[in-house]
C-alpha cells in the first residue's frame, strides 16, 4: 500500500483553509445580535440630480481606508517607480497621498482649455501598484486630448477608458515609494446644458468646470440612468491651480486665491477630494461671516443673492453644531451656468431660476455635503446612500423642508446604475432622509447626533461607507435598529 500520510496532510490543510474561509465570510457579514451588528461592505447627488481586496480596477471592490493627508509628501529628487518584477501586480489604489500642481489656460471666447498637471504621489496603500487611474469628465463630455503623459520624467503611453485615464508604470511602485506623474492635455467646454454637459460648459455667461481635473480614483462608468454622481476620489493634502484667461474673469473655486498677476490667478486648496470652479465676467461678490469662516457668494444680476447667502450662512452655522465644526476658513457659493446643484469641498453650485422651498432645500442640501462627501468621502457611484441619504437627513432637519416620496419604498443599498431616473432621487434622498429620521426618533436626539459627529470625526478627510455609517449608529444606542434598517439594506444584514 502506498504511503498515504502526504495525502492525509494535504486534506487536513485543505479542511483548515475551508474552515478559516468560512469563518471569514461569517465575520464579514453584518451580524444581528443586538445591539451591535458587524457590517460587511456592499459590492457593487446632486440636488434633484449626487477593487478587489487589493484595490484593483474592479468596481465592486471595497476600498481600503484613505490615509489622512496631514502633510505634503516629499518626492525624491528624481522620483521614479521602484524596480520590481514586471507583470506581477496588476493593481492600483486610491490609498495614496497625492498633491496636484496645475497650470490652466482658459479661453473664455473659444471655450478651450490647455492644462499642464503634475501629480506627486506616495504609495501608502500597503502593497505595490503598477498603474494609476485618473478620473476626469472631460474624457466623456470635454473632447479630451492627451498631449503627453510622463511617469518619473519618462514618457509613457496612457490610455482612456470611459472617464478614466489609465497611467501604466514601466516599473512597479512599492509601498512607501514616491513618483511624479505629468500630464499635458486640452479639452473644450460644452456650450449647452443637455444631459451631463452642465458639469463642463460655458453657458449663460458662466463657465462651469466640475471633475475636470484628472484625479486619482477607481474606474466608475460615467453613463447612468439618473443624475447620480459616478465618482470615487480620496482627499489630497494640497492642490495648487493657476488659471490664466483670455480676458478678465471673476473666478470662484474650491480653496482660496493666493495670488494674481495680470490675467493669471492662483488658487490653493488643502484637504479636498476635487477642485471645481466657475467663472464669469459678470460675477458680483457678496460676503457674510459665520464664526471664523467667510462665506462668499458669486452671482450675476437677477440672482436671489441675499436669500441664498442667508440660507448658506444659516446652514453652515447650524450644521456645524450638529455634526462638527466646518474645517475651512472660507465657504464659496457660486451661481452656476444651470443644470443642477453640485458640491465640492469648500464650494457649492446653486443654479438660477429657483425660489421658495425648492431653493431653500437645495442650498441646505448642497451645504451638508461639506460634511457628507467633503470631510467624509465614500463611493458615490456604488454607495450613494452614504453621502446623499445621510446628508439629506441633515439638510431636511436643519431646513425644515420635508416631504413624502413620490415612489414606492425601495432598497437603499443599490448603486446609482440600478435606480431609474424617476425614482433615484425619490428613493435615495427623500426615502433615505425619512428612514434616518425614524432612526433619529428611536435613538433620541442626543445619541443620534453624537453618533453622527463621531462618524464624521473618525473619518475626517478619509473614506466612509454605508455599512460604517449604520454600524456607527447602532454602536451608539442600546435600541436594536435592525427592524428599521434590514428591510432597506438587505445586502448588509
Amino acid at each position: 500500500m502506498p504511503d498515504m500520510r502526504p495525502r492525509f496532510a494535504a486534506l487536513a490543510v485543505a479542511a483548515l483553509i475551508v474552515r478559516l474561509s468560512a469563518g471569514y465570510l461569517i465575520v464579514g457579514r453584518l451580524m444581528t445580535p443586538p445591539p451591535t451588528p458587524i457590517a460587511r461592505e456592499p459590492s457593487p447627488t446632486a440636488s434633484s440630480r449626487s477593487a478587489s481586496p487589493s484595490q484593483s480596477q474592479s468596481p465592486s471592490a471595497t476600498p481600503l481606508p484613505s490615509p489622512r493627508p496631514t502633510q505634503t509628501p516629499k518626492p525624491r529628487a528624481s522620483p521614479k517607480p521602484t524596480s520590481a518584477p514586471r507583470n506581477t501586480v496588476n493593481r492600483t489604489s486610491i490609498a495614496l497621498v497625492a498633491t496636484y500642481d496645475v497650470a490652466v489656460s482658459l479661453n473664455y471666447g473659444t471655450r478651450a482649455l490647455r492644462v499642464n498637471e503634475t501629480i506627486n504621489v506616495r504609495n501608502a496603500s500597503g502593497g505595490s501598484i503598477d498603474h494609476l487611474e485618473l478620473n476626469t469628465v472631460t474624457a466623456r463630455i470635454g473632447a479630451l486630448r492627451l498631449r503627453s503623459v510622463t511617469v518619473g520624467g519618462i514618457a509613457i503611453q496612457a490610455r482612456i477608458e470611459d472617464q478614466t485615464i489609465v497611467v501604466p508604470f514601466d516599473q512597479t511602485l512599492l509601498n512607501g515609494a514616491s513618483t511624479r506623474i505629468g500630464l499635458a492635455f486640452s479639452a473644450t467646454l460644452r456650450a449647452d446644458l443637455a444631459g451631463s454637459n452642465w458639469l463642463f460648459t460655458r453657458f449663460n455667461g458662466i463657465v462651469d468646470a466640475n471633475r475636470w481635473l484628472p484625479w486619482i480614483s477607481l474606474p466608475r462608468p460615467f453613463d447612468r440612468p439618473n443624475n447620480g454622481d459616478p465618482f470615487f476620489t480620496a482627499s489630497s493634502p494640497r492642490v495648487t491651480v493657476r488659471i490664466t484667461t483670455d480676458r478678465t474673469l471673476v473666478i470662484a473655486t474650491t480653496g482660496d486665491r493666493i495670488g494674481s498677476s495680470g490675467l493669471s490667478q492662483t488658487f490653493e486648496a488643502r484637504n479636498v477630494r476635487d477642485f471645481n470652479f466657475t467663472a464669469s465676467p459678470a460675477y458680483r461678490v457678496s460676503e457674510a461671516r459665520v464664526g471664523a469662516t467667510t462665506v462668499r457668494l458669486y452671482s450675476t444680476s437677477g440672482y436671489p443673492a441675499s436669500t441664498v447667502l442667508s440660507y448658506a450662512t444659516d446652514a453652515l452655522a447650524r450644521m456645524g453644531k450638529l455634526v462638527g465644526t466646518y474645517p475651512y476658513a472660507t465657504f464659496t457659493v457660486a451661481q452656476s451656468a444651470g443644470g443642477y446643484g453640485m458640491e465640492s469641498p469648500q464650494m457649492i453650485w446653486i443654479q438660477g431660476g429657483l425660489s421658495g422651498n425648492q431653493l431653500k432645500w437645495l442650498v441646505y442640501h448642497e451645504t451638508e455635503h461639506q460634511w457628507f462627501y467633503g470631510l467624509v468621502g465614500s463611493d458615490e457611484a456604488y454607495q450613494p446612500f452614504a453621502d446623499e441619504g445621510a446628508g439629506d437627513h441633515l439638510a431636511r432637519t436643519v431646513s425644515g423642508v420635508w416631504r413624502s416620496s413620490n415612489c414606492s419604498s425601495g432598497r437603499l443599498d443599490l448603486s446609482i446604475y440600478q435606480y431609474s431616473s424617476a425614482c433615484y432621487f425619490e428613493t435615495i434622498y427623500v426615502q433615505g432622509a425619512i428612514l434616518l429620521q425614524q432612526v433619529h426618533h428611536r435613538m433620541g436626539d442626543t445619541a443620534y447626533w453624537r453618533a453622527t459627529r463621531d462618524y464624521v470625526a473618525a473619518r475626517r478627510f478619509g473614506i466612509g461607507s454605508t455599512a460604517a455609517l449604520l454600524n456607527n449608529l447602532q454602536a451608539h444606542t442600546t435600541v436594536n435598529l435592525r427592524p428599521i434598517l434590514a428591510p432597506r439594506f438587505p445586502s448588509l444584514y
